[in-house]
Parts: C-alpha cells; sequence; structure tokens
C-alpha cells in the first residue's frame, strides 16, 4: 500500500506535466473568449475595441453557419458508420489465419499513419481525377461517363477520404477486441447448432459494444475538427464547407479574429453537446 510520503512524491513529480497541459489547454481557450468579444482586424486597423456579445450574434446568424454544421455532423456521421462497419468486417477477416497474416496487418493498418494532406492529394490526382483518375478509368472502361467526384459528388468524396484515412483505426481497436474473446464460446455455439450468423449476432457483436464504444469516441472528438482533407480537395465549395472551415474563412480569409474566435467557442460548445449525447447514448456500455 502506498504511504502519505509516496503519493506526496508522485504528485511532486506529476505536478510539472499536470502544469504544462493545463497551461496547453487553458491558454489557447482563455485567449479565444477574449478575442471572442473583440473586435480584432489585424490587417485593417488591428485592436478597435470591445463588442460584446455582437460577434456571436452575428456568426450564429450568418447565413453559412447552420450549414456548415449540418455538414460537419454528415461527414461525422458517414464516417462512422462505414468505419465501424467495415472495421467489424476487416476485424473478422484479419481474425483468421491466413498466409502472410502479419503482413496483410500492416497494410491493413498503414493508410492510418499517411499525414491527412498526403491522403487527400492522393485521393484527388490519383483516384477522383475526372481525365487521369482511376475512377475515370474504370467508368470507362464500363462504358459510362466519367464524373467530376469533388464536385459533383463532393461530399460523398469527402466522407470516402476521411473513411479511408480511420478505417484502419476503428480495425486496430475491433480486432484487438475480438482477439480476446473466448473461443469456447464460439465453439460451444456452434456444437448447438448456432449459425454463423446467429454466432455475430449474438455472442461477437455484443462482445464488440465497448470497443464500437471507444471507437465513436474517439473518432467523433477527432472528426469535429476535420479541415486538411476539405482545404486540399475542395476548398470548401460545392456544400462541404464544415463549421471548423468556417472558422478559418472568417479568420484567415476575412482577416477577423474576434469573429472567428466566437465560431471557435460555437465549435468548442458542438463538441461538447456532441460528447455528452454520446456519452449518454452508448458510453453506458463502458461500464458494462
Amino acid at each position: 500500500m502506498a504511504t502519505q510520503h509516496s503519493r506526496s512524491a508522485a504528485r511532486i513529480m506529476m505536478a510539472p506535466a499536470v502544469v504544462l497541459l493545463l497551461g496547453w489547454m487553458l491558454v489557447p481557450l482563455t485567449m479565444t473568449l477574449y478575442f471572442s468579444f473583440k473586435r480584432y482586424l489585424p490587417l485593417r486597423g488591428g485592436d478597435l475595441g470591445w463588442t460584446g456579445f455582437d460577434n456571436y450574434v452575428r456568426f450564429v446568424s450568418s447565413s453559412a453557419f447552420w450549414p456548415a454544421v449540418q455538414t460537419t455532423l454528415l461527414i461525422v456521421g458517414g464516417v462512422l458508420v462505414i468505419t465501424i462497419a467495415l472495421g467489424i468486417l476487416l476485424a473478422i477477416l484479419l481474425d483468421q489465419p491466413m498466409w502472410g497474416q502479419g503482413i496483410v496487418r500492416i497494410l491493413v493498418i498503414a493508410p492510418f499513419f499517411v499525414m491527412p494532406t498526403v491522403s487527400a492529394l492522393v485521393w484527388k490526382n490519383m483516384f477522383m481525377d475526372p481525365v487521369n483518375g482511376l475512377f475515370a478509368h474504370l467508368w470507362r472502361f464500363f462504358g459510362a461517363e466519367p464524373i467530376s467526384w469533388l464536385s459533383e459528388a463532393s461530399l460523398p468524396s469527402i466522407v470516402m477520404i476521411v473513411s479511408w484515412q480511420w478505417l484502419p483505426f476503428a480495425t486496430l481497436i475491433l480486432l484487438t477486441a475480438i482477439q480476446s474473446l473466448d473461443s469456447e464460446q464460439l465453439e460451444a455455439a456452434e456444437m448447438d447448432g448456432a449459425s454463423p450468423l446467429n454466432r455475430f449476432w449474438f455472442i461477437i457483436l455484443p462482445h464488440l459494444s465497448r470497443a464500437v464504444t471507444i471507437v465513436l469516441l474517439i473518432q467523433t472528438i477527432f472528426l469535429l475538427s476535420i479541415f486538411a482533407e476539405i482545404f486540399v480537395t475542395t476548398g470548401g465549395a460545392f456544400g462541404t464547407r464544415t463549421l471548423t472551415y468556417l472558422i478559418y474563412q472568417r479568420v484567415l480569409e476575412s482577416q477577423n479574429v474576434g469573429l472567428g474566435s466566437a465560431g471557435g467557442v460555437y465549435a468548442i460548445i458542438l463538441a461538447n453537446i456532441v460528447a455528452i449525447f454520446l456519452m449518454r447514448i452508448v458510453g453506458k456500455n463502458l461500464d458494462a
């Protein structure tokens, strides 16, 4: 049992890291709150004084605000559905004995380590280019007219690109969960005459509920701030402007730091609302 002296020593050793992390989080948050109440235009007069809640009212009343929120939630929801559904399927397949299993697992997980900008550029130029892209050649091979993915099917294209990048993460978490499943349960169910579908539905899927919850929570936190893929591919055009990209436009393109800071506060509020919703709906599995 830890003594009072050892606990005090542990607190002292952890204190620098805790202070650093708090500073890392609180300083940007404090500055965002501070500028959200000011009219600050760096290239057009600088600090023009306090505006109160005017920035918040202007940002939320903008015609681009609610479409950006809707686009953000559509992208997050689409990526979550694809990565979890395909992640479960891939995890089950990778758990089966096969030749070169280790190499296959590395290849499946590899896309997660590709930078978002590189991933988006590869998809944009190698796959979705309407003239020389792989999809265009496939369309012509089957006698169809190639389409411009990033303009005619912009939102599904973004969902596809982001799903490709996050699918390895979901697969890795779900594969770890499947490998912890007691094989005797599956063998007993098979001996009792349970079909593969019943074994999946009543044994494997309930066992994966905690892992699915973890994937949902972690991916949602990161997907709410998606930016690089949109910046590289569509530039926020064709209905792909998310809340994060709208904030970028207000801060850098319009040079209105106060208005962008108010948008940042709204983004924090949205992230917390979604996180609380997920914790209430699916987070109960963590306590099961």
